[in-house]
């Protein structure tokens, strides 16, 4: 049997566990609503107690594996009207989204820090197509390794809540600038909804990683005001959509968190002028 690989705790790669775990143990679900199978698998290989995890992010779950579905409907979306689209997944961790939505033609890069990017080729290998970049999205230098051919599409899931508004806002004048046409799909929590991520996520999943400070987005339209290349196209609140087949107290909870605004998925089309 292979060594299974540990994760040590306190760790940025610790929190990349939380999403993975819930789109695994989503598919091993009698009616799942997501079927991840190399997540099932990706668990398998990892040296870690999720116990903690599944007694304490029922909700939360949830919340993962609806961000994958519309992140899945999106990609899958853009890939019918660019074929040849160019993929760009910002803090992919141990993101799966490739393997869901590959139709054979499209350019997916998977960027993250090093030390992430480490982890991952423990379970993947690059290819002509899927592509490993290991830096800051921040670090913007990055951009020139993106081949773009028939429209780019920016993924971004549980990335931009942990910066602060300045940083998020020069990233995206940076890709504005560098790229002149692109989408971004990401996912927003409101000030509101960074307490209870603090509280409720890490805290009580027994996660050792801090989460100080942050980017609480409201209202979605204040993104327009930051560069008149800036089009918010949608924004749908996290559970919209997604209430088919959970138990009543998760439907409730989920239609309370949606009316006060607390997660949103966000749509924004970058590159032209209003």
């Amino acid at each position: 049997m292979a060594q299974k690989i540990k994760i040590k705790t306190g760790t940025i790669e610790e929190t990349l566990l939380l999403p993975l775990w819930g789109r695994a143990y989503e598919t091993q679900k009698n009616n799942p609503r997501l079927i991840d199978e190399r997540a099932v698998e990706i668990i398998r290989q990892i040296d870690y107690d999720f116990s903690n995890i599944e007694e304490t992010q029922a909700m939360s779950q949830h919340g993962w594996v609806a961000r994958s579905l519309h992140m899945d409907r999106v990609a899958l979306e853009f890939i019918k009207k660019h074929p040849k689209a160019s993929i760009v997944n910002i803090g992919c961790g141990l993101d799966t989204t490739f393997s869901r939505v590959d139709n054979g033609k499209i350019m997916f890069y998977e960027l993250d820090l090093p030390d992430v990017i480490a982890l991952r080729k423990n379970f993947y290998e690059d290819s002509d197509r899927h592509i490993s970049i290991a830096s800051s999205f921040l670090d913007t230098q990055w951009f020139e390794k993106i081949e773009v051919r028939d429209g780019l599409l920016f993924l971004a899931g549980g990335v931009f809540m942990y910066f602060n508004e300045e940083q998020i806002k020069t990233f995206f004048i940076k890709a504005a600038d560098y790229f002149n046409e692109c989408d971004f799909f990401f996912d927003t929590l409101s000030p509101m909804g960074m307490k209870i991520a603090k509280k409720q996520v890490l805290k009580k999943g027994g996660m050792g990683m801090s989460m100080d400070g942050g980017w609480g987005l409201k209202p979605v339209a204040s993104l327009e005001k930051w560069d008149n290349r800036i089009r918010v196209i949608s924004a749908i609140p996290m559970s919209k959509g997604m209430k088919k087949g959970i138990a009543l107290q998760f439907k409730i909870m989920g239609t309370i968190t949606d009316l006060l605004g607390v997660c949103s998925m966000v749509h924004m089309r970058i590159g032209y002028s209003r």
